[in-house]
């Protein structure tokens, strides 16, 4: 899969957190568990960047970037989560409320990942 490809994949299945926390927030049960989400290099896109990446693709200015705002992205859904599945409903829902740290991450790997695309 091209490196395109895999931006427009990560994209989704990123944005479809979102619907699982809120989930998880609304039920307070997941699938997954806290310390898997908070890994940033257990998710198809994760393997993609530790693991199949283009080495060339390494090199690319985006590469570092992305790789931290993930790293970020996952650290603050695998806290929400954990928030969730503890019964912490009103703190999951402020950390995911739009003025909230995972909302920034998801922008900001979103637009960052759609950059690095646009590069290509």
């Amino acid at each position: 899969m091209s490196t395109s490809e895999e931006i427009t994949k990560a994209i989704s299945a990123h944005g479809a957190w979102k619907v699982k926390l809120r989930n998880a927030i609304n039920t307070g049960e997941c699938e997954s568990t806290p310390s898997n989400v908070k890994k940033d290099n257990n998710c198809s896109f994760g393997k993609w960047l530790y693991e199949r990446i283009d080495p060339s693709a390494k090199n690319s200015p985006f590469y570092n970037q992305a790789r931290e705002l993930h790293a970020d992205f996952h650290k603050e859904a695998g806290a929400i989560l954990g928030l969730a599945l503890g019964g912490n409903k009103s703190e999951a829902e402020k950390r995911m409320s739009l003025t909230g740290d995972f909302s920034r991450y998801s922008a900001e790997l979103t637009a960052k990942m759609k950059e690095w695309q646009r590069s290509l």
